[in-house]
C-alpha cells in the first residue's frame, strides 16, 4: 500500500470497525472476546480429543467454521445493494463509495478485504488457532504428527493460524464471487452451475480436491498444495474483482401496491412490511434458505461424525430436527436486518405491536425454512416415522425457543451482540443447557417410544419457555425504547 490515500482509506475502516464494536459494547467487554474464543475452542477440543475424536476432525471441523465464517462477512455485498436501494434507512458504506472517494471500486474492494482479513484474524482465527493446542499436543493432526517441543508446537499453531485465514479469506471471495456472477442474470448462472458441476465431476471422479485448498496445506503442507490454494484464492477474487459491482445502481423500476396484498395475505401491517422488505432486499428470501443450507450442511457433516465415534447410526429426525431449529437466528437476523423502532414513530404503533408483528413474521417464514430443510433430510436418509414426527416437533421448539432467548436478549438488533463477551456467553449458556443432551441422546441413545414421548413433550417445553421469554421481553424493551 504505497498509495497514501489507499492507506488512509485502510486505517479509516479499520478505526471504524473497532470504534463500532467498542462503542456497542464497552471496551473492556469487547476486548475480552477473543479471550472468550480461545476458551470457547480450547474446551470443546479437548472434550472432543478425550471422548476419542481424531484431532483431523478437529481441524476439519475448525477450517468449515472458517470457511462459513467468510461466507458471511462477504455476503456485505447484499448489504451495500440494500444500502443503495434506502432499504436500510441513512446508511452509507466506505467500500460502496468510489462516486465520492478518489479510489477505484476495484480498490476499495480490495481494501474492505484486507481490512476484514486483518481485523477478524486477530479477533476470531488466531485465538481459534491457539485453543487447538489439546488437538495439537495430541499430535495426530494433518501436519502436527510428530511435532515435537515448544517449537514443534508453535509451528502447528502457525500452520493452523495461517490455513484457517486463507479459508477465511477464501469463503469472503467465494461469496462475492457469487453475488457478482449472478447480478449478470442467465450467464452468471450458468457460469456458477458450471463450476459447481465440474468440481462435482472432479470428486465423483476420485480427484482430491480438498488437497488444493487451504485445509489440504494444513493436512500436507507442500508446494504443489500450496500454489494449488493459491491459485483457487486468486482465481475466486478475480472473478468476483471482474463482475462484482455494489456501486451500480439497478435500472428503475415500478412495482404495484403489493402491500396491501401481503396484508390481506398476512393481517398484520407489521409482518406484512417486515416479509416485504426481505422479498425486496438484495438476495430475497434465497438469503434465508442459505442460511439454511449451511445449517443443513452442518448437521449432515455432524451426523456422519457423530455415527463415526459412538458406533451408533443417529437418529435423523432428532438430530436433523435439533440443529435445523437453530435457524430461528438466522431467520430473525433476517427479519430485522432494516428495521429501527424509530422509523415506526410516524405511525399508530406501540413497541409491543412491532415485536407483535416480528413474532407473526418469524412463524410464517422461520419453522417452513427449517421445515422444508427437514424434509429434504428424511427423503436423503430416511427414518422411522415416529421419528420423524418427534424431530419435526423439536425443531419448531428450538427455533421458538431460540427465537423468544434473541428477542429477550437483543430487541430488534441480534446482529450486535454476537462480539459482545456477556451477552454471547449468556446466549452460549441458553443453548448449551436445553440442546447438548437432546443431540446426545438422538446422537447416540436407541430411542425407545418413552425417550420418544419425552422428547416430544421437552420440544413443546421449548417452545412455551420462547414465547414466554417474548412475552417478557416485550416490555423490557418498551422501557429500553422509551429511554
Amino acid at each position: 500500500m504505497t498509495d497514501g490515500r489507499t492507506r488512509r482509506v485502510f486505517v479509516e475502516m479499520f478505526r471504524e470497525e473497532w470504534r463500532l464494536h467498542s462503542r456497542l459494547f464497552g471496551g473492556g467487554r469487547f476486548a475480552a472476546f477473543p479471550l472468550l474464543v480461545a476458551a470457547l475452542v480450547a474446551a470443546t477440543t479437548e472434550l472432543l480429543v478425550v471422548t476419542g475424536t481424531a484431532p483431523d476432525t478437529v481441524f476439519a471441523g475448525l477450517h468449515a467454521l472458517a470457511l462459513v465464517f467468510g461466507l458471511h462477512t462477504g455476503s456485505i455485498g447484499l448489504v451495500g445493494r440494500d444500502a443503495l436501494r434506502g432499504l436500510l434507512g441513512d446508511l452509507t458504506l466506505l467500500v460502496f463509495s468510489a462516486r465520492t472517494l478518489p479510489l477505484s471500486r476495484g480498490r476499495l474492494l480490495g481494501v474492505f478485504v484486507v481490512k476484514d482479513v486483518v481485523y477478524y484474524t486477530a479477533l476470531f482465527l488466531l485465538p481459534m488457532a491457539l485453543g487447538t493446542l489439546p488437538a495439537v499436543l495430541a499430535g495426530e493432526g494433518g501436519a502436527t504428527a510428530g511435532a515435537a517441543g515448544a517449537g514443534g508446537v508453535a509451528t502447528s499453531v502457525l500452520l493452523v493460524w495461517a490455513t484457517l485465514t486463507l479459508t477465511f479469506v477464501l469463503g469472503i471471495g467465494a461469496t462475492l464471487a457469487g453475488l457478482g456472477l449472478s447480478r449478470l442474470g442467465l450467464p452468471g448462472w450458468a457460469g456458477l452451475a458450471a463450476a459447481g458441476a465440474a468440481a462435482g465431476a472432479a470428486w465423483v471422479g476420485g480427484v482430491d480436491v480438498v488437497a488444493y485448498t487451504p485445509y489440504g496445506v494444513f493436512l500436507a503442507p507442500a508446494l504443489p498444495r500450496a500454489a494449488g490454494a493459491a491459485a483457487l484464492v486468486a482465481a475466486v477474487f478475480l472473478v468476483g474483482a471482474l463482475t462484482f459491482g455494489p456501486t451500480t445502481r439497478p435500472e428503475t423500476r415500478t412495482v404495484g401496491p403489493a402491500f396491501r396484498r401481503w396484508l390481506g395475505r398476512v393481517g398484520d401491517p407489521v409482518a406484512a412490511k417486515t416479509l416485504l422488505d426481505v422479498h425486496r432486499s438484495a438476495g430475497g428470501v434465497g438469503k434465508v434458505l442459505f442460511s439454511g443450507a449451511i445449517l443443513f450442511g452442518v448437521t449432515a457433516a455432524l451426523v456422519d461424525l457423530a455415527g463415526r465415534i459412538t458406533g451408533v447410526s443417529p437418529s435423523v429426525g432428532v438430530s436433523f430436527g435439533a440443529v435445523l431449529g437453530l435457524s430461528g437466528f438466522t431467520t430473525y437476523n433476517w427479519l430485522t436486518q432494516a428495521e429501527d423502532v424509530d422509523s415506526y414513530l410516524a405511525h399508530p404503533l406501540g413497541v409491543g405491536d412491532v415485536f407483535a408483528g416480528k413474532l407473526r413474521a418469524f412463524l410464517l417464514l422461520g419453522p417452513l425454512v427449517g421445515l422444508g430443510f427437514y424434509a429434504l433430510a428424511l427423503a436423503w436418509r430416511g427414518g422411522p416415522p415416529l421419528e420423524a414426527a418427534v424431530g419435526a416437533a423439536l425443531l419448531v421448539g428450538v427455533a421458538c425457543y431460540i427465537f423468544g432467548v434473541t428477542v429477550y436478549l437483543t430487541g430488534l438488533s441480534p446482529d450486535e451482540f454476537l462480539f459482545d463477551t456477556a451477552l454471547y456467553a449468556v446466549f452460549g449458556a441458553a443453548m448449551v443447557v436445553p440442546l447438548v443432551p437432546v443431540l446426545l441422546v438422538g446422537f447416540a441413545v436407541d430411542l425407545s417410544p418413552p425417550v420418544l414421548a419425552g422428547l416430544a413433550a421437552g420440544s413443546l417445553l421449548l417452545g412455551a419457555v420462547g414465547l414466554g421469554l417474548f412475552r417478557r421481553s416485550v416490555p423490557r424493551w418498551e422501557r429500553r425504547y422509551r429511554e
